[in-house]
């Protein structure tokens, strides 16, 4: 191998390019390498963040789902109880409304039957005045006359 001036100068070029390239292309590429090594390592850093608070959301959610549900039930409960409550009211109600129809319907048989005996007694006191009529047409007799009417207004 023979030492001449193409291999000297071959060398000499070589050895401009690299302090060229150590010199201004090299920074700028190691900058760009440590700016983007920093970038992944910040978009894995808020990766596992993100990872955490999807974690930490996931256990909010179900908290408030357990607790929607817990006050879902409370207030099933709540309306459970209010409609028991409504229904005793109602039954309170229905019971106290029949026993004033039954006091109206008793009153009413009551009036009835006051109607109803006064009308007897008017009809048997025609019958009274008709057969006192029929007694006195046969017998004329004083004394039983007396008698009979001191029966029949013992009678009424």
């Amino acid at each position: 191998m023979e030492i001449n001036a193409t291999i000297i100068g071959q060398f000499i070029t070589f050895a401009i390019l690299v302090w060229f390239t150590m010199k201004y292309v090299w920074p700028p590429i190691t900058k760009t390498l440590h700016d983007r090594e920093k970038k992944i390592a910040e978009g894995l850093e808020a990766a596992e963040r993100s990872k955490q608070e999807l974690e930490m959301a996931e256990h909010k959610a179900f908290s408030i789902i357990r607790e929607a549900k817990q006050q879902a039930s409370g207030i099933i409960e709540q309306a459970n109880l209010h409609s028991s409550q409504l229904v005793e009211e109602a039954k309170a109600q229905a019971k106290v409304e029949g026993q004033r129809i039954v006091e109206m319907a008793q009153g009413e048989i009551e009036r009835e039957t006051t109607q109803a005996k006064e009308a007897l007694k008017k009809q048997f006191a025609t019958l009274t005045v008709i057969g006192a009529e029929k007694i006195i047409q046969r017998e004329l007799t004083p004394a039983i006359h007396n008698d009979l009417l001191t029966e029949l207004t013992a009678e009424i």
